[in-house]
């Protein structure tokens, strides 16, 4: 089974910029977006042969946004975590299948002089215990932009980021605690040592010069790590400042 994650930053926008043609020539089991900043149906005849659409917008027009579009029907469907301070965003949907649960995530990012990072903190929890429960119960993908680099080797410069959001020992320890529950960097269990960025600066050439940091993931269950066969960075694919990542498991 292969499945696709991308920060599409703006669907509208990267439609114009080849979305359709890598959607078409990865040919993913599951396609899992986010930051779509739309509502479904803003787009007019936006049918995705072969897939069935899943949708889960934010309240504010224009601003995060999460989507899945998947050829194997689920059983169930779950927009949100049952949290109301934090569904309102449109930041999680869950799709329930036989032998898994697949769930897409766009993490709220800290921002500038680390504003919301307390309230990155709170979701943070929630999301855990979110995913540890459903783990309970059979096993779990997870895939998004979390807006964090865990380790030093997940960007170009860790020194210089050492407080910046996405990099700072709060959300670094918040993904050690995910992984500590049980589940999985896909990425890193096939490649410890490879580096390998998912998102750059608009700003001073950082995607040319490959100033990068890897923050796009694909986390799975414990249980089913020895059934991941190959993990993917599609760095040459642009219209985004993130790249997709791909996963293949059995």
């Amino acid at each position: 089974m292969k499945l696709v994650s991308w920060n599409v930053n703006g669907l509208r926008a990267v439609l114009k910029k080849g979305f359709e043609d890598f959607f078409k020539s990865v040919n993913a089991d599951i396609f899992c977006i986010q930051e779509t900043k739309m509502q479904e149906g803003q787009i007019e005849n936006f049918i995705l042969e072969g897939y069935t659409q899943y949708w889960n917008s934010a309240e504010k027009k224009g601003y995060s946004g999460t989507a899945i579009f998947t050829k194997i029907k689920p059983q169930n469907v779950t927009y949100g975590i049952g949290i109301e301070e934090h569904d309102k965003e449109g930041r999680v949907i869950t799709l329930e299948f036989e032998d898994f649960y697949l769930v897409n995530i766009y993490t709220p990012n800290s921002k500038r002089e680390l504003e919301r990072l307390e309230y990155r903190m709170i979701w943070e929890n929630e999301i855990r215990n979110y995913l540890i429960h459903l783990n309970q119960n059979k096993p779990v993908i997870m895939c998004g932009d979390l807006n964090v680099a865990h380790q030093e080797i997940d960007l170009k410069n860790p020194k210089t980021n050492r407080r910046n959001a996405g990099f700072t020992d709060e959300e670094r320890g918040k993904m050690t605690e995910l992984l500590n529950a049980k589940f999985v960097d896909s990425f890193r269990y096939i490649y410890p040592e490879r580096i390998g960025y998912t998102w750059w600066s608009y700003m001073g050439q950082a995607r040319a010069k490959d100033v990068g940091w890897r923050i796009d993931y694909f986390i799975v269950s414990e249980d089913i790590k020895t059934n991941i066969q190959d993990a993917y960075i599609y760095k040459e694919i642009m219209g985004s400042d993130h790249c997709p990542v791909g996963l293949e498991i059995k």
